[in-house]
């Protein structure tokens, strides 16, 4: 049952992208044969892009020219309260691409916590941003 003491709100753009950038660590949503996968990603966002490196395989290949879903959120499980900024958009491997936006997103310092080279660049170029958050009712 809903709390009385909460009140959901959206978040407007400016919002979700001051929280996709303090955050690294969020979850990349991609489909591939097997069906949708959600799947645990370090990362940056700059310059209204969302950068992460990998190793090869699934999300690599799922990833590159395709639809993604990126989210990223914090909870307070005590408190019922919370907030979630949802990227859709288009998934690009610029691992070796030569274009200024593509170099550019390879000198980000994003921090894998996974073992492994991550020698493997995805940008998301997102088509949208929207957010929603749980907080307490004023009084």
């Amino acid at each position: 049952m809903a709390d009385p003491q909460i009140v959901f709100e959206a978040l407007d753009e400016a919002e979700c992208r001051q929280l996709l950038g303090s955050r690294h660590f969020g979850r990349l949503g991609v489909v591939n044969d097997e069906g949708p996968l959600i799947l645990p990603v370090n990362y940056v966002f700059d310059q209204g892009r969302v950068a992460i490196r990998t190793d090869p395989g699934t999300k690599l290949d799922a990833a590159s020219l395709s639809s993604v879903a990126f989210e990223v959120d914090e909870v307070d499980e005590g408190s019922h309260t919370g907030w979630s900024v949802l990227v859709r958009g288009i998934g690009h491997e610029v691992t070796e691409a030569l274009d200024v936006v593509s170099e550019a997103v390879r000198r980000l310092p994003v921090e894998p916590w996974a073992p492994g080279q991550k020698a493997h660049w995805i940008r998301v170029d997102p088509r949208t941003i929207t957010g929603r958050r749980l907080r307490p009712a004023t009084t």
